[in-house]
Parts: C-alpha cells; structure tokens; sequence
C-alpha cells in the first residue's frame, strides 16, 4: 500500500468520513497517466465532489464558468471572457453588500501561475499532492480542530466566501484551514450539507496531522463514553465522584 493510500485509510477511519479525503494538485505539465476532464461544471468546486471517486486532470478551460475559481486558482492562459465575467460577478455581489472591495483584495489567490489541477481520492494519488481535502460534520471537525491545532500550534483559521479560497490559504501559508463554504459551493455540491463543512490539509504535514488524528480520535471515543454515564449516573440522582465514574467507565 502507498504511503498516500496508508494516510487516506487512517484519516476514513480515524474520522468515519463519508467521503474519501481529496488529494489537489497544482502542476505545470498534465500528468499522462491521468485523463483530463470530460465534462462541464458550473464551479470549479464541483471538482471536488468529482474527485472523490475517479482521478482527472483539469486547466482552465475547464474552469470557465467559474470566474472566481479561475481567480483564487491562479489559472493560467483562462478564456478571453475572464476578466469580463469576474467583473460581472464582484458587481453583483457588491451591489448586494455580499462582498466589499477590501474584501475582495483579502481573498487568499494562489501565489504562483497555475496550468493545471489535478484531482482525485487520496488513495489513488501518485503524485506529490499540494493540498487535501476533508469534508467533514462538526464532530469529526473537532477532532480536525485539536489535532491541527498540535501540528500548526495554533488554532485553524475559519473561511467564509468564497469556499475556492480556502485551497490556496492551506497551499500558500503551509497550515491547515477550514471552510464554511459559501452559497455557491453549498448550491452546487451534493456534499456540502448544512451539517459539513470543508477543511483544507497541506500535504506537506499530512502524516503528522494522521498521527494527531488517530490519538485524539481515540482519546475521544473514551471520554464521550466517560461523560455519557456519568450523565446517566446524575440523571438517575446520583451524585458520583471523578473516581467513581472513572471505575464504571474501566468497567
């Protein structure tokens, strides 16, 4: 089994993901074992959902009727409406109030000219991936939380709009970071229930965020059912002490 394969195994069942963690990788030549992608999608983020069950590579092209996933990407040689149809949409979403001038600016954009993304299971991943993917529900999420908040000594930053920005937040600063999403994204994922949300691994840490992982997965498994009898233990009139909840849980 590959390394990769190994990570991917270990993050599903330390976190009993429904979804297979997502490798993404931003390459300069398309990898020729990989296909490109065959199909349309209204966002870039699409890609994501796609990618949890075959691997494909995609470029801009592929990314047209995204503009601002072309825009937070980085992509290069994008199509001759771009600008136009990016300009389009930061008006609309400022004429709402969705999204402020200064804000856009502060939007994370990948730092280098992208040519290519690639995407696909984790498992499946034969290259060096830049960033994977984790759509997760908010247990799994605290253990996320703990374990990068070890590795990156600090607390995972939280995103908003849009949910695309979070990839190059991960990429560009080398820490973890999580995405509540966006409209969009939850319009066009399946995946992306009111229940989950998406968290953003740089590879490049990914078996020290495992290891973490597995530790606190486990140390949480024990201590929920700790605090579930001691709930009943009070529930039912009792009064027990840390010691005495301690030998019912060993029990």
């Amino acid at each position: 089994m590959s390394e990769n394969a190994e990570l991917a195994k270990n993050l599903i069942s330390s976190l009993e993901l429904a979804l297979p963690p997502i490798a993404v990788t931003f390459s300069d030549v398309a990898p020729a074992d990989v296909p490109s992608y065959d199909g349309i999608v209204p966002a870039g983020c699409v890609f994501w959902q796609q990618a949890a069950t075959r691997t494909f590579v995609t470029s801009a092209k592929d990314h047209a009727l995204c503009s601002i996933g072309t825009h937070t990407h980085h992509l290069a040689k994008p199509a001759p409406s771009h600008q136009a149809e990016l300009t389009e949409a930061l008006k609309t979403m400022s004429a709402l109030d969705y999204v402020r001038a200064e804000e856009v600016a502060a939007i994370p954009v990948i730092e280098r000219e992208v040519r290519h993304v690639v995407y696909g299971p984790l498992a499946d991943c034969h290259l060096g991936p830049d960033v994977v993917l984790v759509f997760a529900h908010a247990r799994q999420g605290l253990i996320l939380s703990e374990a990068i908040a070890r590795v990156d000594n600090g607390v995972p930053p939280a995103l908003g709009r849009p949910a695309c920005a979070v990839l190059p937040q991960a990429r560009n600063h080398g820490n973890a970071a999580l995405s509540l999403g966006c409209c969009g994204a939850r319009a066009y994922l399946d995946a992306l229930t009111d229940a989950v949300s998406l968290w953003a691994l740089p590879a490049g840490k990914l078996d020290r965020y495992c290891a973490e992982i597995a530790t606190l997965a486990r140390a949480n498994r024990i201590l929920t059912t700790f605090h579930s009898r001691r709930r009943e233990d009070v529930e039912a009139g009792k009064q027990p002490t840390m010691r005495q909840s301690l030998e019912r849980l060993s029990s």
